[in-house]
């Protein structure tokens, strides 16, 4: 349950929008005049109607105390979840201007709705009237030995052809074009190898990706190779290397080992998305055991993942990780109590120790893109006023990530005691949350959480000094 009169704010309200459009939407219906009849109640139930186009206003209700994360309800035909209208309803709650007043009683389209997720929720924790039947083990062993021989013969071809290609050179892969590529992915994908799959479409973009292409391209191919190394020779390797090669490679797999409670603080959630699906990734920070988790949710192309959790508040809950070396990703289970408010965060470190902490990573999984560091007082500066930032402190110092190239406007966070920088990756300087980020410090330190990798860091919440709210910068 939620606490009477403890409200969100506007950033975590925000952070729950399944995209920019609905972002904008939402902050324009975050005002009183759209609404009518709202209320709350201590239990976590946030109900309004929303004047719209037509003579009927929508009729729109947030649960937002459900321990399974916030759930919505809207009579208009948006088929996003948060809808505009419960974004904006959240955001009036959150105002606390007296818009939504609390301890009110839900309207019986209201009620209705709250009663059918009580008994749904009631329901799942029944026990099942009749036990369920088992599976057949011999079955499922045959199926896996059916598709392992699959993959193995996927991966000798892909081998074959990349040889091929590093026998004729680089400079052919321009003049092949994309359609080679496609045809070797979907032979990946019916040797039901998607992690393959994918590493292939990639290889397709990379020779029109600019100047240095055939370098990257090279690189590509050598963790390509090492992949389908790594799944040819799966029996010589340690057991948590074998079960990240496994996943690499797109096998599925399940959360095991005993579940971990904690506090977890939602640090971030970001989506991304490509023809065939929607991935959100939620980053989590448990309080007492210092550990940074990841939880992955999916939804249909075109459509937001139903898993959405605010973003700085803190849930009480069990997480249970899945195999593999240097592995985050967990499964969210039993949650016992709603999201609240926290001032906890993690402790930052320096660029440098970040730079470190991934290379360690990289021993674990040598094809991991990144990996969740916290940043200590840095001050994000373009690329020739980091050394700036680092002379007003009187002190000198080098850049954290060496051979990074740096172009003449691209941006850094730097360190103004040591004189270490990170510089942001390219994406990350194209996006509203970069100039946010700048705003927030206003030349100033402050602590940053994001994604530090080979192409740079990624800033993805921030907290400025002496301020416990978390700042999304998604």
């Amino acid at each position: 349950m939620t606490q009477q009169g403890v409200r969100w704010t506007a950033e975590q309200v925000l952070a729950l929008a399944p995209d920019a459009p609905s972002r904008k939407a939402g902050s324009k219906l975050g005002v009183a005049g759209p609404w009518s009849e709202a209320g709350s109640t201590g239990e976590g139930a946030v109900w309004g109607l929303c004047k719209g186009s037509g003579s009927k206003p929508y009729q729109t209700i947030v649960d937002i105390g459900d321990v399974a994360g916030p759930a919505y309800r809207c009579s208009c035909p948006s088929r996003k979840f948060p809808c505009k209208h419960a974004l904006g309803l959240l955001l009036v709650w959150a105002g606390s201007d007296g818009t939504v007043p609390d301890g009110g009683e839900p309207p019986a389209w209201a009620e209705e709705w709250l009663a059918a997720r009580r008994k749904r929720a009631d329901s799942k924790q029944s026990p099942p009237a009749t036990p369920a039947a088992p599976a057949d083990p011999e079955a499922a062993r045959r199926r896996a030995e059916k598709r392992a021989e699959r993959i193995t013969a996927g991966a000798t071809e892909l081998e074959q052809r990349l040889s091929d290609l590093l026998r004729g050179g680089t400079a052919l892969a321009e003049q092949m074009g994309y359609g080679l590529w496609e045809e070797t992915a979907a032979r990946m994908v019916d040797a039901q190898a998607p992690g393959l799959a994918a590493r292939v479409r990639e290889l397709g973009a990379v020779p029109s990706s600019g100047p240095g292409w055939p370098v990257r391209l090279l690189e590509e191919c050598a963790l390509l190779h090492l992949l389908d190394q790594g799944w040819l020779h799966r029996d010589r390797l340690p057991d948590g290397l074998a079960a990240t090669v496994r996943s690499r490679v797109g096998l599925p797999a399940q959360a095991e080992g005993p579940p971990v409670r904690d506090h977890w603080v939602v640090l971030a959630q970001y989506d991304t998305e490509d023809s065939r699906l929607t991935t959100r990734r939620i980053w989590l920070y448990g309080t007492e055991s210092g550990r940074t988790a990841l939880l992955l949710s999916y939804g249909a192309a075109g459509r937001a993942p139903a898993l959405a959790l605010p973003v700085g508040l803190a849930l009480d809950a069990e997480v249970t990780g899945y195999p593999g070396a240097g592995q985050l990703r967990v499964e969210l289970g039993e949650q016992f109590a709603a999201p609240a408010p926290t001032a906890r965060r993690p402790a930052g470190v320096r660029p440098e120790e970040a730079v470190a902490r991934y290379g360690a990573a990289l021993r674990d999984d040598p094809w991991l893109e990144s990996w969740p560091v916290t940043l200590a007082e840095v001050i994000p500066a373009r690329s020739q006023n980091a050394r700036d930032a680092q002379g007003r402190q009187g002190t000198q110092g080098t850049h954290a990530m060496q051979g990074t190239p740096s172009m003449p406007d691209s941006w850094q966070l730097a360190d103004p005691v040591t004189g270490s920088a990170l510089p942001l990756a390219p994406p990350a300087t194209s996006r509203p949350g970069l100039w946010r980020l700048i705003a927030l410090s206003g030349g100033t330190p402050l602590t940053v959480f994001g994604e530090c990798g080979h192409r740079g860091f990624t800033p993805l919440a921030a907290w400025p000094q002496d301020s416990g709210e978390t700042v999304s910068l998604c």
